[in-house]
């Protein structure tokens, strides 16, 4: 199974906060979620007017707080139903095993790949099954001579928005890859 990603964060030369963080399942299925916690305050003017003015208002139910985002993440990498994960603590889902061999993507995937990491502690906390690296589209297309990719259009800098425009650069350079390099 394939998951694109995103997350959007505030970071300071020596900390990267999580402020959002979406997942597109190659399967269809699709995660958002705003950290509770993160200090917005401490944000730059181009992230308070890119970023935080996309966020949906404090009472929306995609504002969570960082352990229940990594619960959610953790259940929805392992396709377990909503009603599956409220029979496991933290702990007991962190312990399941990942089926399957997951492929994790995202563009420009260094500072994502830390937030998403930093959800469950340190790279060595996460759960069983979960892999150590994520691919990064960004690098690929690189390797692919840089292509020009879609044009995402509306969305940008929403972590969920960019999540599915990740998947479709990614489906754009499978297909490119293919045409072009495989063509014989």
């Amino acid at each position: 199974m394939r998951y694109w990603f995103d997350t959007e964060f505030i970071e300071d030369g020596r900390t990267i906060d999580l402020i959002s963080i979406g997942i597109v399942a190659q399967d269809g299925r699709e995660y958002y979620a705003v950290n509770w916690n993160c200090e917005l305050e401490k944000a730059s003017g181009w992230v308070k007017e890119n970023v935080i003015s996309q966020l949906p208002p404090r009472n929306d139910p995609a504002w969570k707080t960082k352990d229940a985002i990594a619960f959610d993440v953790m259940g929805f990498l392992k396709n377990e139903k909503e009603e599956a994960l409220h029979r496991h603590t933290f702990e007991s889902l962190k312990n399941l095993k990942i089926e399957g061999k997951p492929e994790i993507w995202a563009y420009y995937a260094d500072y994502d790949w830390v937030c998403f990491c930093q959800l469950f502690g340190t790279m060595m906390d996460l759960p069983k099954g979960f892999p150590m690296y994520c691919r990064d589209i960004k690098q690929w297309s690189n390797y692919l001579g840089n292509p020009e990719l879609p044009i995402q259009g509306e969305g940008e800098h929403n972590a969920l928005a960019d999540a599915k425009w990740n998947k479709t650069a990614w489906e754009f350079l499978d297909e490119y890859e293919t045409k072009v390099l495989y063509w014989f």
